[in-house]
């Protein structure tokens, strides 16, 4: 039976935040994919059957205890880490990256849920806390090592994008919790050093990527082509923007991967500074109201499990706005609820169910 209370304390404003955000996000993929030609008109209907299913998937999330999470963070993230070798084996190449098992017509990206099943992991092992002087470099071996083995295989794929999120979302969590100073520095130290053998680890047009984030033009027409296209329909938009389905880059093709990693770019170019403002503003929301559910949690499980969601959404956010303005090196990472992708949508949606949990269940123990 479900707690009638759960629905009292239901978090509507949260979730009206993601619908509106979810609607712009396909209102935006409606706009430059609705031309009649080749695969174009399916991208926002695909992505509004992806939206439905992931709303329900949400919900059935939000309203199983949270507590069974943690009951089942292992398995759950042992089955997410069969799946990411199975990839290997059964995978299907994409863009030259083998990341999705197919069955049948239906196709899913593995490494997108792992960030999901990283995040309870790792409030599982963080919800014993530490001693008064924190978490040492040794108690920290066995979350090390769940961060490690995906991002192996993630990066095998190669996936350096998701590869990223995950680092960053151990690392939030891991100053979210009480870690002794000295470890904290040990770390710094380690990976100050191996960032040479993390360097050489990289594919080549990894590699071009960044150095053409430092320098678009050294490859105009190559690795720096995506950076400089966006930095083009993001200014191109000016104030108020070229208005609904007018955006020239977009429609004309010169923008790359527009429906993905640089949707940003072209709602900027059809809505202008002020459109981007709006959803700026929108995923700003979204982030103080999850830091609002983080601050409110009632035990040590549930606050690292919201604010581990947290991070996956704030950095998410960080970093591909950063890519579309040209502040950040272009890595492959889409934005939550804007961009095109079932995996990604259905991963982003099982973190806000994750929160909405928490949030309903602050009044009830």
């Amino acid at each position: 039976m479900i707690d009638r209370r759960l629905f009292t304390h239901f978090d509507w404003r949260l979730l009206g935040v993601v619908l509106l955000l979810s609607s712009i996000g396909i209102l935006n993929l409606y706009s430059f994919t609705s031309n009649g030609e080749g695969m174009g008109p399916a991208l926002y209907l695909k992505q509004m059957l992806w939206l439905g299913i992931g709303l329900g998937v949400m919900l059935v999330v939000a309203f199983i205890d949270y507590r069974y999470y943690a009951d089942f963070a292992y398995p759950i993230f042992f089955i997410f880490l069969l799946l990411l070798v199975l990839v290997f084996g059964f995978g299907v190449i994409t863009s030259g990256a083998r990341r999705w098992i197919r069955l049948g017509s239906f196709s899913f990206q593995p490494s997108e849920f792992m960030k999901i099943a990283l995040i309870i992991a790792l409030a599982k092992f963080y919800q014993t806390p530490p001693d008064r002087k924190g978490y040492s470099l040794r108690q920290l071996t066995l979350p090390f090592a769940l961060l490690l083995m995906p991002v192996i295989l993630i990066l095998k794929q190669p996936d350096l994008g998701t590869a990223i999120i995950l680092i960053l979302i151990f690392f939030s969590i891991l100053l979210f919790v009480k870690i002794r100073f000295s470890s904290l520095l040990a770390i710094t130290g380690i990976g100050t050093l191996i960032i040479p053998l993390g360097w050489s680890l990289l594919k080549d047009y990894q590699k071009r990527r960044i150095l053409t984030f430092l320098n678009p033009e050294l490859d105009p027409l190559g690795a720096g082509y995506h950076l400089l296209q966006s930095k083009i329909a993001v200014g191109s938009g000016g104030i108020l923007g070229k208005g609904f389905m007018k955006g020239t880059q977009c429609r004309l093709g010169f923008l790359p991967e527009q429906h993905t990693d640089f949707i940003f770019s072209a709602l900027a170019e059809e809505w202008g500074l002020v459109g981007g403002l709006v959803v700026i503003g929108l995923y700003f929301t979204l982030i103080l109201w999850g830091l609002r559910v983080v601050v409110q949690t009632k035990d040590r499980f549930s606050a690292i499990l919201s604010f581990g969601t947290l991070s996956m959404l704030f950095w998410h956010t960080f970093i591909n706005m950063g890519m579309a303005m040209g502040m950040m090196p272009v890595v492959g990472i889409p934005l939550p609820l804007l961009s095109y992708g079932g995996s990604f949508l259905l991963s982003t949606l099982i973190g806000i169910g994750l929160l909405l949990n928490v949030s309903m269940r602050r009044f009830l123990f």
